[in-house]
């Protein structure tokens, strides 16, 4: 483990380490996510903001040129068309930091993470036969 990176126990705590320009893009990430998954639980893992519910549901993070956000490669899958103008990987998209997030997308895909959670959580439940 990198000793040298500073362990964050609340979001808010990873929030404050940022300009205010990005704090203001963060929480307003967070209000988002928090709107589009009321029951999800916030905490921090991999040294991220996370939501949880059923298991990991969304990440974020902020870098020196984006806001990293990261709903899985399910996520990334369902709206690779929207998502197509960022750059991104197979669990992840990167926003430019200075450009509006596309609030609507991020929420929209949160919901449907909290959708695929609640399948993935009723697909462990069956009994094979």
């Amino acid at each position: 483990m990198d000793t040298d990176k500073p362990a964050f126990a609340t979001i808010d705590e990873y929030i404050s380490l940022f300009p205010a320009e990005v704090q203001q893009t963060l929480q307003k990430l967070r209000d988002v996510i928090r709107e589009a998954a009321p029951e999800a639980v916030e905490k921090i893992s991999y040294q991220m903001p996370t939501f949880a519910l059923q298991g990991n549901l969304v990440h974020f993070s902020a870098y020196k040129k984006h806001i990293g956000f990261y709903p899985g490669a399910s996520g990334i899958v369902a709206f690779k068309e929207e998502l197509s103008g960022y750059k991104g990987a197979k669990g992840s998209v990167q926003f430019p930091i200075g450009q509006l997030l596309p609030y609507e997308l991020i929420s929209r895909i949160v919901k449907f993470r909290v959708a695929d959670n609640a399948k993935r959580g009723e697909n462990k439940g069956r009994k094979k036969k």
